[in-house]
């Protein structure tokens, strides 16, 4: 089955929402996708808010890309203004 990645974010205050996700639409995305994630879908959750779900092929891929993720994240807050509030991640043991 495959693995998935829930992560929270919060944008900082005064920043522009669209202007934010445009750099994470344009960069932080693709690069997922090229680490080999299968899909990623952001969720906006409110006013300054979102969710991604990232979906992996399996939980071996997503380990073999967390250095990565680990160094992008690092540089997330200062470049994109935004900062991770939570993660929860797991196999998919159901979907239809």
């Amino acid at each position: 089955m495959s693995y998935v990645t829930i992560t929270t974010w919060e944008i900082a205050d005064g920043t522009d929402y669209d202007v934010s996700m445009r750099n994470i639409r344009e960069k932080r995305l693709p690069a997922l996708k090229e680490l080999g994630a299968n899909r990623v879908t952001v969720v906006r959750t409110s006013d300054r808010t979102s969710a991604a779900i990232t979906e992996w092929p399996d939980q071996v891929t997503r380990d073999t890309a967390e250095a990565a993720i680990e160094a992008v994240r690092a540089k997330v807050h200062t470049e994109d203004m935004v900062r991770l509030t939570g993660e929860m991640n797991g196999e998919v043991v159901a979907e239809v």
